[in-house]
């Protein structure tokens, strides 16, 4: 969201301040749609410029502090929720003027977006692009508003983290959205359509900024699809897949910022820093498979016994198969209370959910170790 929809959303907004918000950012969509090529629209080359356009300098300005004067003491979960609640009106209102200019010979004329050169059909591409670029900006804008509430950090110059975003905005994974019981704030009579929206949500071919122009252009698609209810059906399409979007975003981010939290409570806790690392590490490594939540935790533990303790373990860091009894070994050679240990494995194991059977065994033994010493 620009600064001109941020300040609706602070201000909590009416209908005339808010369509007056999307109508000015649908004019800057406008004109930023004028820089683009023919070729740009058909290749995705747009998403790239998009990404440029949206994120730089939004980034340089959204930050925690940006946050902290307009909402000091709010805790980030009534923030966020606001936030998800405006974005999704915004894309209702602007779904319903993108729509007003839909026909039947545009849809037609669009089609796959194969059929015809876009050179051919200027304002039929300029009406869908309005549409798509203003929605992708909005959930990216929103996704990263996001990690910065629950302060899990992203750095867009970094291609991980870049992707990461894109990701999280566009619910690209499976779609996981639709798959995962989020689509259950969707009125039951919109739950196919949202599916069918959802429906291609997998971009195996690589990361390439192109490749997601292309796909969001054809995930659009649906909404000028059914020309007889084209405008209900953007409003409703608009509202439900940023609500979605957000509400995926707050889980992603909300779990990460979960995982982060604990990782600083056990190191900060931790009386053997060097020790809790390889502890944890054993724990994990108990159920021969890594959670994506495991692989979190240790790696921010990792970072914050770096940081706080000044410890690195190249041993550790360069370790392929762990054998427990070395573990053992490290525990028996350190004097005084472990007790701090235990209490380690446990949140580990708990980390991605229930704790399992291998898991118990390994806390088990630990407990018992800790003990002796």
């Amino acid at each position: 969201m620009t600064e001109t929809l941020n300040g609706a959303i602070d201000a909590g907004g009416d209908d005339e301040a808010d369509r007056e918000a999307v109508e000015h950012e649908r004019a800057k969509m406008r004109e930023f749609i004028k820089g683009l090529s023919p070729d740009d629209i058909k290749s995705g080359g747009w998403f790239s410029k998009l990404m440029a356009h949206a994120m730089s300098s939004y980034t340089e300005k959204v930050d925690w502090s940006y946050f902290q004067q307009r909402y000091e003491g709010v805790p980030p979960d009534a923030v966020v929720d606001q936030r998800i609640k405006m974005a999704a009106r915004y894309a209702a209102l602007e779904g319903g003027l993108s729509a007003g200019a839909y026909t039947a010979a545009v849809a037609a004329t669009i089609g796959s977006l194969g059929g015809a050169s876009p050179a051919t059909v200027p304002a039929a591409v300029a009406t869908m692009m309005v549409d798509v670029t203003f929605i992708s900006q909005l959930q990216l804008r929103l996704a990263y508003d996001i990690s910065v509430l629950y302060r899990v950090p992203l750095d867009l110059s970094d291609p991980e983290d870049m992707w990461k975003l894109i990701r999280v905005a566009f619910t690209i994974k499976s779609g996981e959205v639709a798959q995962k019981g989020v689509v259950k704030v969707v009125p039951a009579m919109m739950r196919p359509l949202i599916k069918r929206f959802y429906s291609r949500a997998v971009l195996s071919a690589g990361r390439s900024l192109p490749f997601v122009g292309k796909f969001l252009l054809q995930r659009n698609v649906i909404k000028i699809g059914i020309p007889v209810v084209g405008v209900p059906l953007a409003v409703v399409l608009n509202r439900y897949t940023t609500l979605l979007a957000g509400r995926h975003a707050q889980a992603v981010f909300r779990n990460e910022a979960r995982v982060i939290e604990i990782a600083g409570r056990l190191s900060e806790r931790s009386r053997h820093p060097q020790l809790m690392l390889w502890v944890a590490w054993l724990v994990i490594a108990a159920n021969q498979k890594i959670a994506d939540d495991e692989a979190l935790l240790m790696r921010h533990l990792v970072r914050l016994v770096r940081e706080r303790h000044q410890v690195i373990d190249e041993r550790l860091a360069h370790l392929v198969d762990l054998d427990p009894d070395e573990v053992w070994s490290r525990l028996d050679a350190e004097p005084g209370d472990l007790s701090d240990l235990v209490e380690v494995a446990d949140r580990v194991a708990a980390v991605d959910g229930a704790v399992n059977a291998r898991e118990k065994a390994v806390i088990s033994d630990l407990r018992d170790r800790c003990r002796r010493v």
